[in-house]
């Protein structure tokens, strides 16, 4: 292990591992179908944010998807604490985690393999935040594009599921990279109505107002969240419906939410400038200046540093 002081740990099945020693059987059912779920949190300065509200959602996914992992939330909440404190010496300054459990129904065994464990298969594990990469984000803000592919209907797979079958998801992001590389892709719904992206939620702000599409066709995230009841606060009225083009179109100010990206403004919207595509706009800039003030950590401007003075530009 001392050659391996510099290696993040994870938890694997009930032990803490550096994370090239956890290895998942080839017949394992999440690699097989997609069959498992996960959730993701991240930390601010270190400290992990909203770790029940993400647990809490996690264990709703294992209710639907029908997987027991024979742990309850109180212990999966140890494990995740003790993932991040042996982690937490190689983050650098100005580095924050992605902190997350992932779960598999476990291994389709032919009957012949000898697998000592057919059960689900546990992971906790964390991962540095791409701060770098997604720097430019908040200094000229998303270029946001709808793919052709549409959102799974809630019908078919429930989207306020966070499975790890992401195929849906993966294919909206080829296209609209083959168009622009640095874009963001949210999808509409069966309805045509805007819906979300890879682990983003979309706002639109017109006349003060925030928009949000329904619960029932987006994974309901806690960055979603938290910035719902921040407008709660600040006295900004906040109203979850259906939200088509036009509406991001013709808005004032839009913007995503993620676990990562927190609150990140949008410039343009299938290539036409929102509000000029000037960025922030003030609601989005009370919005983030909150939602900093919670974290006790500088949101943007933690991004904003990995570009240092030449990448801001003018």
């Amino acid at each position: 292990m001392a050659d391996r002081a510099n290696q993040r740990i994870a938890y694997y099945n009930g032990s803490y591992l550096p994370e090239v020693d956890v290895r998942i059987p080839f017949r394992d059912r999440s690699f097989l179908y997609g069959d498992g779920c996960f959730d993701l949190t991240r930390t601010f300065n270190g400290k992990p944010f909203k770790v029940k509200e993400h647990i809490d959602r996690f264990y709703h996914s294992l209710g639907y998807l029908r997987i027991d992992i024979g742990m309850g939330p109180e212990q999966m909440t140890e494990v995740t604490h003790e993932v991040l404190r042996h982690n937490l010496h190689l983050l650098g300054e100005g580095e924050d985690y992605w902190l997350g459990q992932r779960v598999s129904r476990g291994v389709r065994a032919v009957g012949d393999e000898g697998w000592e464990d057919t059960g689900p298969t546990i992971i906790v594990e964390c991962m540095p935040l791409p701060f770098k990469q997604r720097a430019p984000y908040y200094r000229d803000g998303l270029r946001v594009i709808v793919p052709s592919v549409r959102r799974t209907s809630p019908d078919s797979l429930s989207p306020r599921t966070k499975t790890h079958n992401y195929l849906n998801l993966v294919m909206a992001d080829l296209e609209v990279h083959g168009r622009d590389p640095d874009a963001w892709a949210v999808l509409l719904d069966e309805n045509g109505n805007l819906c979300e992206g890879m682990g983003s939620n979309i706002f639109v702000v017109r006349d003060g107002r925030l928009m949000t599409p329904l619960e029932r066709y987006v994974l309901a995230g806690v960055s979603r969240q938290t910035v719902i009841d921040l407008a709660h606060q600040l006295g900004i009225p906040v109203e979850e419906r259906d939200i088509d083009p036009y509406d991001a179109y013709t808005a004032d100010e839009v913007f995503v939410t993620s676990t990562s990206l927190c609150l990140c403004p949008v410039s343009s919207f299938n290539g036409a400038p929102i509000a000029g595509g000037q960025v922030p706009g003030p609601v989005s800039k009370r919005l983030v200046d909150a939602y900093s003030d919670l974290v006790d950590c500088d949101i943007v401007g933690q991004y904003l540093r990995q570009l240092g003075e030449e990448g801001l530009g003018p």
